[in-house]
């Protein structure tokens, strides 16, 4: 009769892995900040290899931008956003089938071509659902001459409303710069690139949404020690002081000018 290990004793495949593991340590995150960095690394990855995520990530800033001019309410601009993220995580989806097919599959192969043509469907019908949203959100029954009018008029007023607009189109620049990064680190590995820190831009980008939404000292003091806190961070890593204050004024100047386009139109409270 066959007997199975007791429970706590340790088999013969698990003591491999584990040695495995503890040999290679990139077969496993070491800790919670190591496993966002390599998640990040995924998002680039997906964007320098995937035209197609690209041009998707240009349209979705182009949905924010547009959605400044309507006056959405909350459900509205829920639709909007999870009908864009939706697409680009069926993106992600469709490009790790294809990398995984591709690991193991490196010939022709009837199946092969069966799970990445399933994967690319999926992309298609997310991005069906992403163009039926947009019409019944930006081809309503508000005619589009009027609003092209009088857009200074018809821009909304919502702080929440500007400040998702704002960190969303900071969150799209960040890919955009890591992937133009990452490709010049492509052509020249052994040269330093210019690669301007995300989590600054996101952390500063914050704290000016903070500061227009609160124009509260207090506040406004507490979250820039915050963002000083990770702008030290950052420096003490592995990027540059110019690198992370480039970051910074990048988050700062979108959130501006997000806020600027409707900053004369608002009223004094």
């Amino acid at each position: 009769m066959r007997e199975y290990p007791k429970a706590g004793v340790t088999t013969d495949y698990a003591d491999a892995k584990k040695k495995a593991k503890s040999g290679d340590p990139r077969l496993y995150n070491k800790n919670f900040v190591q496993s966002c960095a390599n998640a990040v690394n995924g998002i680039v990855y997906c964007t320098i290899s995937q035209a197609n995520l690209r041009k998707e990530l240009v349209l979705g800033a182009l949905a924010l931008i547009l959605s400044l001019f309507y006056n959405f309410n909350t459900a509205e601009f829920l639709c909007l956003m999870f009908a864009m993220f939706f697409v680009i995580f069926a993106e992600f989806v469709n490009t790790a089938l294809e990398t995984l097919v591709d690991l193991y599959v490196d010939v022709y192969h009837p199946k092969a071509k069966i799970v990445k043509d399933i994967g690319a469907g999926a992309v298609v019908f997310t991005c069906i659902n992403a163009i039926i949203v947009a019409y019944f959100l930006f081809f309503r029954e508000t005619p589009i001459l009027e609003i092209s009018k009088s857009l200074l008029s018809t821009m909304v007023h919502s702080n929440s409303h500007l400040t998702f607009v704002a960190l969303g189109l900071t969150l799209i620049v960040i890919v955009l710069c890591k992937m133009i990064a990452a490709r010049k680190k492509e052509k020249n590995p052994l040269a330093h690139t210019f690669n301007p820190s995300g989590q600054t831009a996101l952390a500063f980008a914050i704290l000016t949404a903070i500061w227009m939404i609160s124009r509260n000292p207090i506040v406004f003091c507490l979250a820039l020690i915050l963002s000083f806190m990770v702008l030290g961070n950052r420096i003490n890593d592995t990027r540059t002081f110019g690198e992370v204050l480039f970051g910074a004024c990048m988050g700062v100047l979108i959130v501006i000018l997000v806020y600027g386009l409707t900053a004369f139109t608002m009223m004094p409270v």
